[in-house]
């Protein structure tokens, strides 16, 4: 197997390189979340809602962290859900208990 682009530069451009590659598939995974899951979408909407509101009700920095901090931590463990959920369904094509049970565990 050939080796990456970003490993044939010097170190400096490479790890400069690795970080624009990994950003592209963060930003691919976000487009992909939000085209396929419904949960996400309305999740995103209400942070677009609920950030400014954040920053409006909150009194302090540490107001208006914690509030809009809290919006941003349910899309991160939407995000995780959604991985997980991925990983179960290309691992197994057929109904198991184990991957029933995973779901299950999931959406809790």
């Amino acid at each position: 197997m050939a080796k990456a682009d970003y490993q044939k530069l010097n170190q400096p451009m490479r790890s400069f390189k690795r970080l624009i590659y990994a950003t592209q598939w963060s930003m691919k995974g976000f487009k992909s979340t939000l085209k396929t899951e419904e949960a996400f979408r309305q999740e995103v909407l209400l942070l677009i809602i609920l950030a400014p509101l954040g920053m409006w009700l909150g009194e302090n920095g540490v107001e208006r962290t914690l509030l809009i901090g809290s919006v941003l931590i349910v899309l991160i463990v939407e995000l995780l859900n959604s991985a997980i959920e991925s990983a179960i369904d290309r691992i197994s094509d057929c109904l198991l208990y184990t991957s029933d049970a995973a779901d299950e565990l999931r959406s809790v």
